[in-house]
């Protein structure tokens, strides 16, 4: 709150919480299936907006002291992952506040020996990222204290051999916040070969590549010594198949429900989709150039439709909108406390509409309005040259200094800014229950939609229903983005596992890569950690540059995007498949971490880059709104999400043809 001195003062207070009946029977129902012993995952679908963040707080510190009717504990250790790279404050702050005694809560917000450390030490409740996992090993030797893993000397080595075994004999709830497809990577892989018991089992004698091998084959699948309990407000077809149960449809299911149609009839959440509005764009472009050059037909649209989206006369015009209908129509709202978020389809365009935002303010004196932009990296505007960051963008108005990233958040709260600019920043996870209004600029589908427009849905006394305008998507999208997700998603289909088999076998034919080169890049790529060197990078390169030449040599473009797409697709799919079903095919394993380094280096074909220049300029340019009124999820047909059933090339011949009949 404020200091009264232009200043900002932190009070804090303590209060009772009471969970709500659907966080309460989540937690009572999980705590007495995991009695079941671990081994077991539970996916649990809770809308966004529905107190996620309390539920895993309280379910955590259940799991934590549970224990079996023999009076032995369940589990050794829980760990809470959130997806999020900069932990989640607001998570990590929840479950600190349930449990005050030291050392039953770390939060790793360092590096990986941290987390090593916090594995060895017994800690009861571990927060992490999930990008952390694939350097615990490295961390274990520096927590015996050595420099390197190449300078480690043989009890420093032995010293973390013997914590690496010792954390694998112990028993993990791990809690996945937002359980989504990252949980199909190979962090996700990682964190179960550290964590797991059955990629660790003791080999006879000095281990090889072979061995390394089978390990981490059996770390893809499910471990008896690991239990997950995935949230999420949305799952996809590949959440569902990994974490759900089999249901009464023979599929798999969530094992707890709070549907978006309950929250929001308990009142529990808004419906952000009751005041929709949607505008159309026409205009009219004119062909400047004397000469009429062919052009590849979609590229050159999409090139067009750039032209227009970064034209100068859209941008203020849209701003114009904006500003003025957040001062008409939201700005009093809330005791004059209303906020709004505008979502741009890329960092330059937050840029430009911050630029505009600023300019249009200034120029018509308003002083009850300030926006805030957020972006990551630099920005680098081609037009000007002129470089952005968004601390040099978002000035702080009591000091005059750069607002940082930090920062953003706690200032964005205050009174002194209104609107937020956004560019895939603060889009999913971001609490701001003042938020009443948003303005869309940007293509939103599925699951992207429903998180996006779900951070208006907080309920908090004095809001009314939310309001919605977008420039982009028409009702009917957003109507299909939302269906899968208001009542219990279900799956269409489950994914088909001899998909793999045939796109090895459509792969080998093609002839790119010899098998010979596959098995000795397995050969170095699978040493065990111990006998790994600075060298084995460059020969692992050694056997993947035969196959890029080879790729290169392909004289047809359609060949060459075929095999990338289905060698991109057989790397998916097997990271995925391999954690439901244990396949015992070795070549299926090596194949899938030789083409995960080899894509990369497969150049795209990426054809005539179409730059047009001064060849055109907008003649004539409208705003219409088009539909205005509620999006009724509830009716209709119910729908579902997918799985990976195939995989092929789904590019199309681009025809080219005069830029006068484009326009």
């Amino acid at each position: 709150m404020d200091d009264g001195k232009g200043g900002k003062k932190r009070i804090i207070k303590e209060s009772m919480i009471f969970p709500r009946y659907h966080q309460l029977d989540a937690v009572r129902n999980l705590v007495v299936a995991a009695q079941e012993g671990t081994g077991r995952n539970y996916l649990i679908q809770h809308s966004a907006g529905s107190g996620k963040t309390n539920s895993i707080s309280w379910l955590s510190h259940r799991l934590a002291s549970l224990h079996d009717k023999d009076n032995q504990k369940i589990f050794d250790c829980v760990i809470v992952i959130t997806d999020r790279l900069v932990l989640d404050q607001q998570l990590q702050d929840a479950i600190y506040q349930i449990e005050h005694a030291q050392g039953v809560v770390k939060a790793i917000d360092q590096d990986s020996k941290q987390l090593a450390m916090a594995l060895v030490d017994g800690t009861k409740i571990v927060i992490t990222t999930l990008q952390k996992f694939p350097f615990v090993l490295r961390g274990l030797l520096h927590v015996a204290g050595a420099e390197s893993q190449e300078k480690a000397t043989a009890d420093e080595k032995k010293q973390a051999k013997e914590w690496e075994a010792a954390i694998a004999k112990r028993k993990y709830a791990v809690i996945v916040d937002e359980a989504h497809s990252s949980q199909t990577g190979e962090s996700a892989r990682e964190l179960k070969s550290i964590l797991g018991v059955a990629a660790t089992e003791d080999e006879e004698g000095e281990a090889d590549w072979e061995d390394r091998l089978n390990d981490v084959m059996q770390s893809r699948g499910k471990q008896p010594n690991l239990s997950f309990f995935a949230f999420t407000a949305t799952p996809k077809g590949k959440t569902l198949e990994l974490f759900g149960r089999t249901g009464s449809s023979g599929k798999p299911e969530p094992f707890h429900i709070y549907s978006m149609r309950q929250a929001i009839e308990e009142d529990f959440i808004l419906d952000v989709l009751t005041n929709y509005t949607t505008y159309k764009t026409y205009y009219r472009l004119l062909k400047a150039a004397e000469d009429d050059p062919k052009l590849p037909k979609k590229k050159a649209a999409r090139a067009l439709a750039k032209f227009v989206s970064f034209h100068p006369y859209n941008i203020e015009q849209k701003t114009e909108v904006m500003v003025e209908h957040f001062r008409r129509s939201v700005r009093q709202r809330l005791g004059g406390r209303a906020k709004a978020m505008v979502v741009t389809s890329s960092r330059l365009h937050a840029v430009r509409y911050k630029l505009a935002f600023d300019q249009y303010i200034a120029e018509n004196g308003y002083t009850d309005i300030r926006s805030l932009v957020a972006f990551s990296g630099k920005v680098k505007d081609p037009d000007t040259g002129l470089e952005y960051t968004e601390p040099a963008m978002n000035t702080d108005i009591v000091t005059g200094k750069p607002i940082s990233e930090s920062q953003l958040p706690e200032q964005f709260d205050s009174g002194d800014y209104q609107i937020l600019l956004v560019a895939n920043k603060y889009q999913t996870g971001f609490d701001q229950p003042l938020l009443h209004t948003m303005y869309v600029d940007k293509r939103l589908d599925g699951v992207q939609a429903v998180q996006t427009l779900s951070r208006l849905n907080r309920m908090i006394p004095g809001k009314d229903e939310p309001f919605v305008l977008d420039f982009v998507n028409d009702a009917e999208n957003i109507f299909r983005a939302f269906k899968p997700y208001y009542d219990k998603t279900g799956l269409r289909e489950p994914s088909d596992p001899a998909q793999l088999e045939t796109l090895k076998h459509d792969l080998d034919r093609e002839q790119v890569y010899y098998w010979g080169e596959v098995e000795a890049f397995a050969k170095i790529f699978y040493k065990p950690v111990e006998k790994q060197n600075p060298a084995d990078h460059a020969q692992m390169q050694r056997h993947l540059q035969p196959a890029v030449d080879r790729f290169k040599a392909i004289d047809e473009e359609d060949r060459r995007t075929e095999f990338r797409e289905k060698l991109s697709g057989y790397v998916k799919v097997y990271a995925f498949l391999s954690q439901i079903i244990p396949y015992a095919d070795a070549e299926l394993e090596m194949l899938y971490s030789y083409g995960r380094f080899l894509l990369p280096h497969l150049p795209l074909d990426r054809g005539e880059i179409v730059k047009l220049g001064d060849d055109v300029s907008l003649q004539y340019y409208r705003l219409e709104r088009v539909f205005s009124g509620a999006i009724t999820v509830k009716e209709g047909e119910a729908a579902w999400v997918k799985s990976p059933t195939e995989v092929g090339s789904g590019k199309a011949k681009d025809e080219a043809i005069p830029l006068s009949e484009i326009i």
